[in-house]
């Protein structure tokens, strides 16, 4: 027995396995993304094609898909979000981080935004966006150069914690 390569912490067989082999559809977008990462782990493109919704199958490149996934060292999935997607939904997006080598050792942090859609009770992806980059706000005003240092020394900022 083997942990499942999508990072679920449960055995491959009891996880992606049944879906890879045919045997059950996912039941959640969730489901999917994890079942469709699992496949390019071992460069199933034909998976990989029949969960690409109809509609949009004649978009990917079989060929360079199988060289990608097959000359990948697949490493991690992540899961960071998902809205909707359930059982009883009709759509729905997955915000996933799939890390890997490509084949020059490249370590790729690959972030995107998947999005999902139920065509006759069956979960499809459609398509993938870039993920919306978060603004950081500060709490607090920013220190200048010439401002006393936060650290309560006495000097200013540039000539104590700002020192390069």
């Amino acid at each position: 027995m083997s942990q499942c390569p999508c990072n679920s912490g449960i055995e491959f067989s009891d996880c992606c396995a049944p879906y890879l082999k045919g045997r059950k559809k996912p039941a959640t977008a969730l489901a999917l993304i994890r079942s469709r990462y699992t496949a390019h782990t071992f460069a199933n493109i034909d998976y990989i094609q029949s969960t690409h919704h109809p509609d949009h199958r004649h978009e990917i490149d079989v060929k360079s898909t199988r060289e990608w996934a097959e000359n990948s060292e697949w490493l991690s999935l992540e899961i960071l979000s998902s809205t909707d997607g359930g059982e009883n939904d009709e759509s729905g997006t997955v915000e996933f981080i799939a890390k890997f080598n490509d084949a020059k050792g490249n370590l790729i942090n690959h972030h995107e935004v998947s999005l999902f859609a139920k065509s006759a009770g069956e979960w499809f992806f459609v398509d993938a966006e870039a993920p919306r980059v978060k603004q950081v706000r500060r709490d607090a005003p920013k220190i200048g150069r010439n401002d006393p240092c936060s650290c309560g020394s006495g000097k200013k900022f540039k000539k104590c914690c700002g020192a390069a």
